[in-house]
């Protein structure tokens, strides 16, 4: 554990439970974000144009956006809603997207996972294909039908690195394995970005921004839930805790020289 616990902001999905709204974030993303990242997370409420996010950059050194079993909604990149699509998240859309804005633009350390990678593509103008395990060529990336939460992130897939990227020299692998499992994915990339990895079938499964002030990665598969076993894993979140400690210690010295 790092002496220093840097500030950083975590996305919350909504949803009711017991007849309240809740916002909240799943605990194998806080927990990798404090044991292998070594950072406080401090979760976002999903409030959109509500926040001034502005004031929040004042005091977090990195932002974290986690996956959800929630789509990103398609009007938001010229597609069709559809029940089959869903479920959707439009206070988490209207929170995440200029988050993730604002973290780019200001040089903020930035890891997006799963649903995180599409908000990352969306918010930058891409778009998103839905449903690919349906379409031609394409293999079923979903996780298996299982009351086991083990078999369903297991690692199942490899993915090729590109071999000028950040995620390769990060984690030193031309391929590595992955637990990727999801529906929807890039279908148009966002010009700012980079793809870092793919799958077997063309599928994009991380991007990075190009020529980014920091670190700002957004990856498809689930490096939090194996964290402490798994040393790509482990890597990316270290990485990522690297970064936002460099970004504390260059606002505290720029508040020193001021």
């Amino acid at each position: 554990m790092n002496a220093t616990q840097p500030l950083v902001a975590v996305s919350t999905d909504v949803f009711e439970c017991y007849d309240y709204q809740r916002h909240t974030a799943p605990q194998q993303y806080l927990e990798a974000a404090i044991g292998a990242a070594g950072v406080f997370p401090v979760l976002i409420p999903s409030f959109g144009d509500q926040l001034r996010l502005d004031q929040l950059f004042s005091a977090v050194d990195g932002v974290l956006i986690t996956g959800s079993s929630s789509n990103v909604h398609p009007a938001l990149y010229g597609g069709s809603a559809s029940e089959v699509n869903g479920p959707y998240d439009t206070a988490r859309d209207a929170t995440t997207l200029p988050l993730i804005r604002m973290a780019i633009d200001q040089g903020v350390p930035l890891l997006a996972i799963c649903r995180g990678l599409q908000e990352m593509n969306v918010a930058l103008g891409g778009t998103l294909a839905t449903e690919i395990q349906e379409q031609p060529g394409k293999r079923d990336h979903r996780a298996p039908q299982s009351d086991s939460s083990d078999e369903r992130f297991a690692v199942r897939q490899t993915v090729v690195l590109n071999s000028g990227g950040c995620l390769f020299g990060m984690l030193g692998a031309s391929k590595i394995d992955v637990n990727s499992l999801h529906r929807q994915a890039v279908e148009r990339l966002a010009s700012q970005l980079e793809v870092e990895a793919i799958a077997d079938d063309g599928t994009v499964e991380a991007v990075s921004v190009r020529n980014s002030k920091c670190f700002a990665v957004g990856v498809q598969w689930h490096p939090e839930y194996w964290v402490k076993s798994d040393e790509p894993s482990a890597r990316i979140f270290r990485a990522f805790g690297d970064a936002v400690r460099d970004h504390a210690a260059r606002r505290t010295a720029r508040r020193g020289v001021g």
